[in-house]
């Protein structure tokens, strides 16, 4: 049977494996690297649970089938300058194996409940673009894109004279 509950220090390990498996299959798709780089800058995973489990504006949630940790997401809120509460799901993963069985809606049931409660006016969160299955699962919950990223890669120059390479032109 599937569940949600929030985290406890004995459950980082077990996301700590999770994490690491889901970043693997991450890694591949396009935007994964940058981002896992830009998440590593503020901790991995597990540090960053464990941050959320002690916090009063932060949720920790792990997600379990038959009482064994198979994912993990983290909330937090963000505060706008006119006052307003946004929630911000930083991160919602279950393991590649344990996918389609109900455990990430667990997590996203009580990841919204929990930030409703804070009164937060809505809830964010990110998907990797042509990530379909993250999509239309943050879709089921309402969740709809209301900014994007768009991005360019720069790779060093094969020639010369070409623009940026400090040479002169007339």
């Amino acid at each position: 049977m599937e569940e949600a509950r929030a985290a406890v220090p004995a459950d980082l390990d077990a996301v700590d494996q999770v994490a690491r498996r889901v970043e693997a299959a991450m890694v591949t798709q396009r935007g994964g690297d940058l981002l896992l780089a830009g998440e590593k800058g503020r901790g991995s995973v597990r540090e960053r649970m464990a941050r959320a489990i002690d916090a009063s504006d932060a949720w920790a949630i792990v997600g379990c089938y038959d009482g064994v940790v198979l994912g993990w997401a983290l909330a937090e809120v963000e505060l706008l300058p006119d006052g307003r509460r946004v929630g911000v799901i930083e991160g919602i993963a279950v393991d590649p194996e344990a996918r389609s069985a109900g455990i990430g809606e667990a997590m996203m049931d009580l990841v919204l409940a929990e930030l409703e409660g804070a009164g937060c006016i809505g809830a964010d969160s990110r998907a990797l673009p042509g990530d379909r299955e993250t999509k239309n699962f943050f879709e089921s919950f309402g969740l709809k894109a209301r900014l994007l990223t768009v991005h360019r890669s720069f790779t060093p120059s094969s020639g010369t004279g070409s623009p940026g390479d400090g040479a002169a032109s007339a």
